[in-house]
């Protein structure tokens, strides 16, 4: 979801107009696939569509790195949940079920609304602060007293970063299905299986 770079004349949330302007390589590896995607409809008609999606987050994720799945795993073993950041940092994040339903969405619409080579965010719609979706999840699990590790760390991170995702709402009446806590609810139970706690 990186797409987009935070700068002076950027408004949040990011729509599908804001420019793209990644500088780390794994952004700039995004707003190429996008470029490529784009220039292939334009010079072949070929009938794609460009996708920018929140954090996806869901069962079957083994990045641990990441916050989810890494907050939940962190829990299970019984250590403190470690925040690289100072915890304040806003992103979007988007149940990998709403991520496959907007995905297939799209599809279907793609020839019906004449749609290729257009561009669609897709999310929440509700950014949350980074410590605030942890502290979500331990509150889900019954560990509202479990141990987080602030490091205030990172460097180069981008503050902010959510999406619009009224471009979807509007022309391809998409809208996700699963609230924050259904979603985390599912993605927790999946793990409590793959961890032998079930």
């Amino acid at each position: 979801m990186i797409l987009y770079r935070c700068c002076s004349t950027i408004q949040f949330p990011y729509t599908e107009e804001a420019p793209l302007q990644g500088s780390h390589p794994y952004d700039v590896s995004k707003t190429c696939a996008d470029l490529i995607a784009s220039s292939f409809f334009t010079t072949y008609q070929l009938p794609v569509a460009i996708t920018r999606c929140g954090n996806i987050y869901g069962g079957g994720d083994f990045n641990f790195n990441r916050l989810v799945c890494g907050t939940i795993r962190s829990v299970v073993q019984n250590k403190p949940v470690v925040i690289r950041s100072d915890g304040k940092p806003k992103r979007d994040y988007i149940y990998i079920q709403d991520a496959v339903s907007a995905y297939s969405t799209l599809a279907e619409k793609l020839e019906e609304l004449t749609l290729s080579g257009e561009a669609f965010n897709f999310s929440s719609g509700t950014p949350l602060g980074v410590l605030a979706m942890t502290n979500a999840i331990l509150e889900l699990m019954d560990k509202k007293d479990h141990p987080v590790e602030i490091l205030n760390q990172s460097s180069g991170e981008i503050k902010d970063q959510y999406l619009s995702i009224e471009k979807a709402q509007r022309i391809l009446q998409w809208n996700p299905h699963h609230s924050l806590k259904e979603g985390l609810r599912e993605t927790i139970d999946w793990y409590h299986s793959f961890f032998g706690l079930q």
